[in-house]
């Protein structure tokens, strides 16, 4: 059974902010795996990381972790579909380290063109030891019959077999017939649209060894065609129309054509096998047979102008000839047969790649800079490539990237600005191309750049004002002479006090206390309210503003968050007690996988509350139930279910510490002007949610989804990102 990639990450806590460099770790060894010395990420792991469908980078555009909470309930589907979150540190360049030149490289040697016969690309005899092609098949020439794949090479590479549970209905080629080395090879390749089934086949081609076309036919689907992908199938809507012919037809067609010892060839055949529901036993499966290591595959135009010296798939062509294709393919196979692995190695198409490739960007770059700077660069240094940076390496291993959205990629693989794209543009052209995609940059903006970086410092008074609200309580009335001190001792057991004062503008005395952590001032208001403290018959509750009338909406979406499934808030713990202490003391709750005990950022003492996290949310509710009233060291503790409990602590903290610097009127300013456009704002951050779960939802099973908010680093102010991501499951939800 195929393989789920998983990714775990220990975001909890300190260890929640991510800086720009821990993040590039995580897309390439993604995207590369071990080659490139791409290793694990140092702050999570993805495990199998070959099985990984394809990696996805969302970037909503100037927009920050400010954001993600400022517009809390609108992210209604985005906040429930990723389980890991990280703070991101503030970068105004953010795109530019994933395309941008690195430190400079001399490459060893450079490629006049693919079919270069210099020495220097030929490998030596004990390198030919190492290349893949040898450790798979040798260096003696063999016949046909040692490339065709095995009953277990079909298997894990998702080929048609029969009795398989998921080729029920699948048409049997009946050629059982004993292959041997003189057995006839076919050329076979197949175009698809995607349709309300999923990949339906609309044109099938099938060449016979001698490369002449036995059949080029369209094929009309079964179901409504949702995307033609006529930029790389040809197919177009008026091409189907007066099309009569149907899958089984072609079905039946193939088997009267294949003789019963027939050897299909194909690159990639198993995806054409699978749309045509069709099983044969026999294939030479070109993008296998050219061996890569870490499981690497070479494209089909790449080995047809390596090592055929044809050029196929040409940009200027009405999207592929499946013809062409499919003899490309047959063609190919034919050259390993008649050559034999060890000529096949001494071509050293890896080295070949790396170096079209870099030679190729390196050209792209140049091109880009003015003459004179070219010129000047030229002069004063010296002859030497730029070291590839993450997007060169992906067109250096076969894959080509896809950039949608304010920059984008043109066909020479040069970034282009496309400010004027619309969100619902983007979203189009991703639901299209994404499934063509092995790594994917999608930009979503919310406002112009100048509209938001103006709004900046008005909105982070906003929600800076509605934290300090949520993290406030009234209490009272107490009586005139009541004793403050045991009111703060009551209050504080409930979590950390910021600060305590007394409101002497009522008829009775009152107190009005700040905490530091969301939970805190939930669990005073669920707690104390109505009972007696001081000697008074109290009232608990939060200052009743404008911004706090959703309040309790938003505290209970904030307890169903995914990211605080399975972990408890505790409060009222000395401070004498250590990490130590109190994982002894918690060490009996079941399931308990870890503890966080918050510190003061500033003098680095911790506060006298912790976060539980366990394995299993049952187990959290169980806790909940053991905790309350439980006695530590003498301490009465209190527990509720966690609000705040990852990166989302460490960022209140920030806000109620930090202090506007603008002056009152500019602020008063700017805070007019965000009343209104934060009315335009609510349905674009509804709409851009709503555009998030439908290109989700389009993702194949086992994908890395990468949601960021890049932050904001400008002379208008600074605020840190937010990432979320996950794995893409067969629910359609980030696996863990």
């Amino acid at each position: 059974q195929e393989k789920s990639s998983r990714l775990s990450a220990a975001l909890f806590g300190e260890d929640c902010e991510i800086s720009h460099d821990q993040l590039y770790e995580l897309l390439k060894y993604a995207a590369l795996g071990k080659c490139h010395n791409a290793a694990q990420p140092s702050w999570c792991r993805i495990y199998h990381q070959s099985h990984l469908a394809g990696v996805v980078v969302i970037v909503l555009h100037e927009m920050s972790q400010l954001h993600f909470y400022k517009f809390y309930l609108q992210f209604k589907h985005l906040r429930k579909m990723f389980r890991h979150r990280f703070t991101l540190t503030p970068s105004a360049n953010f795109l530019d380290s994933l395309y941008g030149e690195g430190a400079n490289l001399k490459p060893q040697n450079t490629a006049q063109g693919l079919t270069s016969a210099s020495h220097e690309c030929v490998p030596k005899s004990s390198d030919l030891q190492c290349d893949p092609i040898i450790r798979k098949y040798g260096g003696k020439k063999r016949g046909l019959t040692s490339y065709l794949l095995t009953l277990e090479e079909q298997k894990k590479n998702d080929y048609p077999i029969k009795g398989s549970p998921g080729c029920k209905g699948y048409i049997y080629t009946e050629c059982d017939q004993q292959r041997t080395d003189s057995s006839p090879l076919f050329g076979l390749d197949c175009e698809m649209c995607l349709t309300a089934k999923g990949n339906e086949v609309t044109r099938v081609s099938l060449v016979d060894a001698q490369g002449q076309c036995l059949l080029n036919e369209l094929v009309k689907p079964e179901s409504t065609v949702v995307n033609y992908r006529t930029r790389f199938s040809g197919i177009t809507k008026k091409m189907l129309l007066p099309v009569k012919t149907r899958l089984p037809d072609i079905q039946t067609r193939l088997k009267k054509m294949l003789p019963h010892d027939a050897v299909l060839v194909g690159h990639s055949l198993n995806a054409d096998l699978q749309a045509l529901e069709m099983i044969h036993p026999s294939v030479i499966d070109t993008s296998l047979l050219f061996a890569r290591n870490e499981g690497r595959r070479f494209k089909l135009k790449f080995l047809a102008k390596a090592v055929l010296g044809k050029e196929i798939q040409c940009e200027q062509k009405f999207g592929h000839d499946p013809t062409e294709d499919a003899r490309a393919a047959l063609e190919l196979a034919q050259f390993f047969i008649e050559q034999g692995p060890a000529k096949v190695a001494e071509l050293n198409l890896e080295m070949l790649l790396t170096s079209e490739k870099l030679a190729e960007v390196s050209q792209n770059k140049a091109a880009l800079q003015p003459q004179g700077c070219r010129v000047q660069k030229q002069l004063n240094e010296p002859p030497c490539l730029s070291k590839p940076c993450f997007l060169d390496c992906l067109q250096v291993t076969g894959q080509k990237p896809l950039l949608l959205g304010r920059q984008e990629l043109d066909s020479s693989g040069l970034c282009q600005s496309n400010l004027s794209t619309s969100n619902k543009q983007i979203l189009q052209r991703a639901l299209e191309d994404v499934p063509l995609s092995t790594f994917s940059i999608i930009q979503f903006s919310l406002v112009p750049e100048y509209i938001a970086s103006h709004l900046l410092a008005g909105l982070c008074e906003k929600v800076r004002s509605k934290l300090t609200d949520m993290l406030t309580i009234y209490a009272g009335p107490f009586e005139e002479s009541f004793c403050l001190k045991s009111v703060k001792k009551e209050f504080g057991r409930c979590g950390p006090i910021q600060s305590l004062t007394v409101v002497t503008e009522t008829y009775q005395p009152y107190v009005c206390i700040q905490y530091e952590v969301l939970e805190a001032a939930q669990l005073a208001v669920e707690t104390l309210n109505g009972a007696e403290v001081a000697g008074s018959c109290i009232k608990v509750q939060r200052p009743v503003t404008a911004a706090t009338l959703d309040c309790d909406v938003l505290i209970k979406e904030l307890e169903l968050d995914v990211e605080n499934e399975g972990v408890i808030y505790v409060a009222g713990l000395k401070k004498s007690l250590t990490e130590t202490d109190l994982q002894e003391e918690f060490s009996q709750l079941k399931d308990l996988e870890t503890l966080f005990l918050p510190k003061d950022m500033q003098s680095g003492k911790h506060r006298n509350c912790c976060f539980l996290k366990f394995q299993k949310s049952q187990s959290a509710v169980d806790a909940l139930e053991v905790i309350n009233g439980w006695t530590v060291k003498g301490s009465k503790l209190r527990s509720r279910n966690a609000l705040a409990s990852g990166h989302l602590w460490r960022w209140i903290w920030q806000m109620n510490h930090s202090n506007g610097k603008q002056g009152g009127n500019i602020l008063y300013e700017k805070m007019e002007q965000l009343s209104e456009s934060e009315q335009d704002l609510r349905p674009k951050v509804k709409k851009l949610d709503h555009h998030l779960k439908k290109l989700y939802r389009s993702l194949q099973n086992n994908t890395l989804c990468v949601v960021l908010f890049p932050g904001v680093n400008s002379m208008h102010g600074s605020q840190s990102g937010l990432g979320l991501m996950g794995i893409k499951d067969d629910r359609g939800r980030s696996a863990c």
